[in-house]
């Protein structure tokens, strides 16, 4: 399958030369299922968008720094691509910032929460198991770097996961036996050495020293101890659904 990632927001320079731009991140993530995806990038941040959803198989909305609420000239027309994507029905996954434009395209809203940034390593629960995410384990833990959150779903969109931090971390859109789109607010496809990496650098600009220092704690631990390889099963099964 040929799987387009629209890339909403750029690796900062100091860490682009090893780690590269979103388009990497998920194919490494989608390597990890043992399935043969082809992956492509659009950097829609800069105006660079595909001719429409029929550009490739399914696509995946990355993460950005900016939040979906904000001014910026590609959030139109990012908005416009999901709502055509959804009504040709050709698959989504949106991820952090992807699932929260997701939601405001199709019907839900997110804004800034209240409870501040949540970094680091959150423990999810999964609060509901379609067949395709069947063997799930009860809670996860995935690294997040986020402070805007979904607090209202669209209407066809089903809670599948769930903290306290974080209320509606993981959406499926449609059925959920065979969803047409699913979203989740957490990054499965970082690692931890790269959340190290990512939040040392944001220390005492972005995000406060206090909050950083915790998460930065939790990720002190031996490289991959977070469950990413579940949510590349669930991004490859979700996909093969709509294999054609």
């Amino acid at each position: 399958m040929r799987i387009g990632v629209l890339i909403a927001g750029l690796t900062a320079d100091e860490l682009a030369q090893d780690w590269g731009q979103y388009d990497r991140f998920f194919a490494t993530l989608l390597a990890q299922s043992g399935e043969p995806f082809t992956v492509e990038g659009w950097r829609v941040v800069e105006g660079e968008f595909p001719d429409g959803p029929g550009a490739a198989d399914g696509w995946i909305i990355s993460g950005s720094k900016h939040g979906v609420y904000e001014d910026h000239a590609f959030i139109p027309p990012l908005k416009a691509f999901i709502r055509d994507a959804a009504a040709a029905r050709v698959p989504m996954i949106g991820v952090c910032f992807g699932h929260q434009i997701m939601a405001e395209a199709l019907g839900g809203r997110a804004v800034k929460s209240e409870k501040g940034w949540g970094l680091g390593l959150h423990e999810y629960k999964t609060v509901a198991r379609p067949g395709w995410m069947a063997d799930t384990p009860e809670r996860l833990s995935l690294p997040a770097v986020h402070q805007d959150q979904v607090v209202a779903t669209p209407p066809e969109a089903t809670r599948l996961a769930a903290s306290p931090f974080c209320e509606n971390a993981m959406l499926a859109y449609g059925d959920p036996e065979r969803p047409w789109a699913i979203s989740i607010q957490p990054h499965p496809e970082f690692t931890t050495a790269f959340a190290r990496e990512l939040i040392a650098l944001r220390r005492g600009a972005s995000f406060p020293p206090a909050v950083a220092d915790r998460a930065l704690e939790g990720l002190a631990g031996p490289e991959g101890p977070h469950d990413g390889d579940w949510a590349a099963r669930w991004f490859r099964d979700f996909l093969f659904m709509h294999k054609k």
